[in-house]
């Protein structure tokens, strides 16, 4: 059996999360998968897999192994491609990383549109919350929303986001008035993934100061889910302080209303992020062109700075 191929239903086994879905996708019957998989393990010693009822999980080896396999298939892959011709004509699989919410209601229809303008594309999207090693998963491009440390990476800015205080007007209609970041002391506020009784929000210094000022808030609900925080902002529950385009919806349609835009901290920039070497794959470079003028014009349309 040819060790490549065995690794190639390893990795379509982790993505399908069952022997039986890999062999769906790979047209291989089980028997011919527990086979390419037993024939892996035998070849590096180790177990690999734990399989049950339940799906498959990795052992602490087959962790290691796994980054390794998606790291090398990937770079046989672009070689390939390269060879082929795939400098012409962008085609083969795609690996894009994005934050859940973002990547849910702004760049999947981006990437829809992409996989409709170019058919021989395969498109494999992670949607994470937090940050993964883009060399060590297999990533071609990720949408990453932070001030981005130095590397070799190649980042290529598409806008900046917003980080905004929002409560509903039903809220507002039955509180204090809120025109100051002191007002909000006397707010109930919800809290996301924070299990103290105290939450400190901190806002830019007043003109002639350099300390950013500092608001104890009274936390009322707290959830470790952004959708969660903002359908209980949007009921009513209290004040959210929360990453713009995450509320943009609720914004326009008069759900959720923004509060003291003149003191939000400074926005993050939003890139996306190629590791080096990735921009030399057609696909990567059409996708990168395609997605970054669209990104640009929703960052727009969402009133970002």
């Amino acid at each position: 059996m040819d060790r490549l191929d065995a690794m190639r239903v390893f990795v379509a086994s982790l993505d399908e999360g069952s022997l039986a879905g890999a062999g769906r996708r790979l047209g291989r019957s089980p028997a011919a998968v527990t086979r390419a998989i037993a024939f892996l393990e035998r070849q590096v010693g180790v177990q690999l897999l734990h399989r049950s009822t339940r799906g498959l999980r990795l052992t602490d080896a087959g962790e290691r192994y796994a980054t390794a396999c998606r790291r090398m298939l990937t770079d046989l892959e672009e070689a390939d491609l390269s060879v082929a011709g795939e400098q012409a004509v962008p085609r083969g699989s795609l690996t894009i990383t994005a934050p859940v919410m973002f990547g849910t209601h702004i760049l999947r229809p981006i990437i829809g549109a992409f996989l409709k303008a170019h058919p021989d594309v395969q498109i494999r999207l992670l949607l994470l919350d937090q940050m993964i090693n883009l060399i060590d998963e297999g990533v071609d491009v990720a949408l990453r929303i932070a001030a981005l440390p130095d590397s070799a990476m190649i980042a290529l800015h598409v806008g900046d986001v917003r980080r905004v205080l929002c409560a509903s007007p039903d809220y507002l209609a039955h509180k204090p008035p809120i025109t100051a970041p002191a007002d909000l002391s006397d707010h109930d506020c919800i809290a996301i993934a924070q299990l103290s009784p105290n939450e400190i929000w901190s806002f830019p210094p007043v003109p002639g100061q350099r300390m950013n000022r500092s608001v104890r808030m009274r936390p009322r609900l707290m959830v470790n889910a952004d959708q969660a925080a903002v359908d209980a902002a949007v009921d009513g529950e209290g004040v959210l302080r929360i990453m713009s385009y995450k509320i943009d919806q609720h914004v326009r349609e008069g759900r959720l209303v923004i509060l003291l835009p003149e003191d939000e901290l400074p926005p993050l920039p939003a890139h996306l992020v190629i590791p080096e070497g990735r921009l030399a794959s057609a696909k990567v470079r059409a996708f990168v062109d395609f997605a970054a003028a669209r990104l640009r014009s929703e960052f727009v349309k969402m009133g970002q700075p």
